[in-house]
């Protein structure tokens, strides 16, 4: 398990969820395709609707030939740092289905929700086995979409941005602050019972 630091966070929910978190600062080392397929393999078993699996993740490694292509894409702040790390994910999904009757293409309401389950996957499994991830949606969607060749019935989501944990004062100063565990919203705020509240315009 990925130690942070030592802020703790009070909750009932379990650990691992709990001491994830999205670090900038990594360590700049490779990592093999195996050892990234199996953080994408967490990916793949993720709940969708109708158990449609709309996700794909299109991925580059450090020390490969296509390493550069995919740090390019990020905008200046994401490259900043994420050029340290040892690998960038990126996640799409399938913005359509087929009508079973008609073959028609029609909108998949739950493609960007799906990807976000698949996307989570991957981020505690990275935790898990003593890797970090960020993910980002900073970065040229349009020539993302382009470069990686992405058929227009697939919309590009994020980039998880994968490594070994580093120290915060390998980052610009103003960086090493947010290098840490960060709070939650409580959970009345998030949760309602019955119907969203009145006085609550947020």
């Amino acid at each position: 398990m990925v130690s942070a630091n030592t802020h703790k966070r009070s909750s009932s929910a379990a650990p691992f969820i709990l001491e994830r978190w999205s670090p900038r600062a990594f360590v700049p080392s490779d990592i093999a395709e195996t050892e990234l397929l199996a953080l994408l393999e967490a990916g793949r078993w993720a709940p969708s609707a109708y158990n449609r699996q709309p996700w794909r993740f299109i991925y580059a490694r450090r020390s490969t030939p296509e390493w550069e292509r995919f740090l390019s894409l990020l905008v200046p702040f994401n490259r900043a740092w994420a050029e340290h790390a040892s690998a960038v994910v990126y996640v799409a999904s399938h913005r359509t289905i087929k009508d079973e009757k008609t073959g028609v293409p029609q909108d998949n309401p739950t493609h960007a929700f799906d990807a976000g389950a698949a996307s989570l996957l991957i981020q505690l499994q990275a935790f898990h086995e003593g890797w970090v991830a960020h993910p980002v949606s900073g970065f040229d969607h349009e020539a993302a979409q382009r470069q990686f060749n992405v058929p227009e019935e697939y919309v590009l989501h994020a980039a998880l941005i994968i490594g070994r944990l580093g120290e915060k004062q390998s980052l610009p100063e103003y960086l090493q602050s947010k290098e840490q565990l960060s709070d939650r919203l409580p959970l009345a705020n998030v949760a309602f019972s019955g119907a969203w509240p009145e006085a609550d315009a947020s």
